[in-house]
């Protein structure tokens, strides 16, 4: 492993503490990254979350950690506040990983349970899209950036297929694909770019989350070529690529990393 001058470099993850998030901030902190985390956990499951953050630190970077509501303005700003107070003037965002899972998982009819309202959509759609919006900008206008800082965003195949109670997060990540296509564009002349990765069926808590969710995995084994899901270890390592210099082009693109999932 080459450890890489990033010494006043910083991956802001949001969303960091499991799945994909977690594998991204491990994968750049062997990299030379310094790691901010936002993330919301329980209690009873920092045990497990602070051994993660001492592997991540054993990297010999600088690990800052935020246990809060990563979609709330107040706590935001107050974050934003202490992490430009740790960077001071020379250390600058290089990289913010967009991975935040939290919405709701209801069906649209239901016999028996509860279903889709209005208000669950506009929760999932803030929490899971606008969010990105939001942290992009706040970190701009407190001149966080570096002056080529890579955005990067995680979508799925929800986003052009139905799931059965998927509808919330589906409509989320259309939207996110949306606003990070737009962060491509509008903040180009500021050397940001932004893409989204979209990853295949990937084992995490977040798909375990979504009922029928041993279906999916079964099925999504069948019909990728390599017969297995996505490891988050896999997404990590392709949002570690597009942060080198090499793919300083790249811009305002969805990329499949699936191993060739979406083509069968």
């Amino acid at each position: 492993m080459v450890k890489e001058l990033n010494k006043n470099n910083w991956a802001l993850i949001l969303g960091g503490s499991s799945g994909l998030g977690l594998a991204t901030a491990h994968k750049l902190a062997k990299h030379g990254y310094n790691i901010c985390i936002l993330h919301r956990n329980r209690k009873s499951e920092y045990i497990t979350i602070s051994q993660e953050f001492e592997n991540i630190k054993n990297n010999d970077v600088t690990l800052l950690s935020f246990n809060i509501d990563a979609t709330n303005h107040e706590k935001r700003t107050e974050a934003i506040i202490k992490i430009k107070e740790v960077l001071g003037t020379i250390d600058k965002i290089k990289i913010v990983v967009h991975s935040i899972a939290k919405g709701n998982l209801k069906p649209m009819v239901s016999k028996t349970g509860s279903t889709l309202k209005n208000d669950d959509f506009g929760l999932t759609i803030n929490a899971m899209a606008i969010s990105l919006y939001d942290w992009t900008t706040a970190l701009f206008e407190a001149q966080l950036f570096a002056t080529d800082t890579r955005i990067i965003s995680f979508t799925s195949e929800g986003n052009s297929k139905a799931w059965q109670n998927y509808a919330a997060v589906s409509a989320a990540k259309v939207t996110l694909e949306a606003i990070t296509r737009n962060i491509a564009l509008e903040f180009a002349p500021f050397g940001i770019k932004a893409n989204c990765i979209q990853a295949g069926v990937t084992d995490t808590a977040s798909l375990r989350a979504i009922p029928g969710s041993e279906k999916l995995i079964e099925h999504s084994t069948q019909r990728n070529p390599h017969k297995r899901l996505t490891r988050p270890e896999d997404v990590a390592n392709v949002v570690y690529l597009l942060s080198k210099d090499e793919a300083a082009w790249i811009n305002g693109a969805i990329i499949p990393v699936d191993g060739g999932e979406h083509i069968s």
